[in-house]
């Protein structure tokens, strides 16, 4: 069985080692995303020294859509000096499609709700601006759409099922003396010949960093094998997937919602106080907005102290789009402890706790520890697949005849 593991891995590993190499490196650089942004991009971001208050969420949205009505919008989220709006085209009347929109994200300043810029996330030929962008495309999906959610995927679910494969493979054969056998596994023998290095570097590298590099597979899954994640997620206890609150009675198709932004903001506002009173959470500050025309709600979302993020969608509601019934209620820590699982992976893949620097720099670091594991991993096979050839070279020479 061992020798069958040790097979496993050293494929599995050479197939995956290219991709690793790509997401340790694209995932270094952003871990930083936002900072980088800002140096790379300064016009799309406002001055919050100067700007006094940040407007409220529904005058944001509707400042986006007076400056680009032919742009309708999916979702916008506030941070302190920038409002990242997505949108998509609406549809043109005369023609019956949708209007031509060179651009896919609009961005505002949060205390003016004056547009900063536009831009097409993740097209590189649009320069500088939209470098951050691309990287984050290729990290994701290979910048390839669908067909890279599922190569990356499948990437990720063979890594998960690999760490285990190779933690095995680093424990001693021998249970006797099992510490004092298992120990050498976790040093790196200096000085040593440069195979020996690598060795220890592959072995002990992945021993450990063994938590966080799981953390970062099984996450991976997550984002890009729904199919995959979520069972294993529901086995383990108790879990909301997104497919059980999508077919919630009330909700239906709806491109027209009676409500506007501000009622729906007032609506969700109020509900997401009396939910803050009932568990005794502290609601820090609006954080975005969304109209979702599959299910005909709007989402309302805060930063609160149940966070582990420094902002996302996790405190927040459904507010229908015709009635302002509350179709759902969604918490980041505590309501489903399967989703709270989830909460904290995300915040971990992306270098988020409470923005804390110290963990993007560890992120940063990661991304070289991944790439150092699948260099030595290729170095190794390289070394000993030479080695097999030098050996049936020399016993054919040796051979009678």
């Amino acid at each position: 069985m061992r020798k069958f593991f040790v097979w496993m891995h050293r494929w599995v590993g050479l197939v995956l080692a290219g991709f690793l190499i790509l997401e340790g490196l694209t995932g270094s650089v952003l871990a930083f995303r936002i900072p980088l942004e800002r140096a790379i991009n300064p016009q799309l971001f406002g001055d919050p020294l100067r700007g006094g208050r940040p407007l409220d969420l529904a005058t944001l949205a509707e400042r986006a859509e007076a400056q680009e009505p032919h742009a309708r919008i999916d979702y916008f989220s506030v941070d302190h000096d920038q409002t990242y709006v997505r949108v998509s085209p609406r549809i043109d009347p005369a023609t019956g499609g949708p209007w031509p929109l060179h651009f896919d994200r609009v961005f505002l300043d949060p205390y003016t709700g004056r547009e900063l810029g536009v831009r097409r996330d993740g097209d590189i030929g649009e320069g500088p601006r939209n470098l951050l962008s691309f990287l984050y495309a290729l990290h994701m999906n290979l910048a390839a759409g669908t067909a890279g959610y599922w190569v990356l995927g499948l990437v990720a679910l063979a890594w998960t099922i690999d760490c285990f494969v190779s933690f095995y493979l680093t424990l001693p054969i021998v249970l006797r003396g099992f510490l004092r056998r298992w120990a050498p596994a976790w040093r790196i023998k200096v000085p040593a010949r440069a195979v020996r290095v690598n060795f220890d570097l592959h072995r002990a590298g992945g021993l450990w960093f063994w938590p966080i590099l799981f953390v970062f597979a099984w996450s991976s899954v997550m984002f890009n094998l729904e199919g995959a994640y979520v069972p294993v997620m529901r086995a383990l206890g108790d879990y909301q997937d997104a497919e059980s609150v999508m077919h919630r009675p009330g909700l239906h198709v709806n491109a027209s919602p009676r409500l506007d932004w501000r009622a729906a903001q007032a609506i969700g506002d109020k509900a997401l106080c009396a939910v803050a009173a009932a568990h005794g959470i502290k609601i820090i500050r609006p954080y975005g907005m969304a109209y979702i025309e599959a299910f005909g709600v709007y989402t309302y979302a805060v930063v609160s102290s149940l966070n582990v993020q420094g902002g996302d969608w996790g405190t927040s509601v459904w507010v229908d789009g015709d009635t302002g019934e509350i179709r759902d209620v969604s918490l980041p820590r505590g309501q489903h402890n399967g989703n709270t699982v989830d909460t904290w992976l995300r915040a971990l893949h992306f270098a988020d706790l409470h923005d804390s620097v110290v963990y993007r720099v560890f992120v940063f670091l990661l991304g070289f520890v991944v790439v150092t594991l699948s260099v030595t991993g290729i170095y190794l096979w390289l070394k000993k697949r030479r080695a097999r050839r030098w050996s049936k070279v020399r016993a054919g020479e040796c051979a009678p005849g």
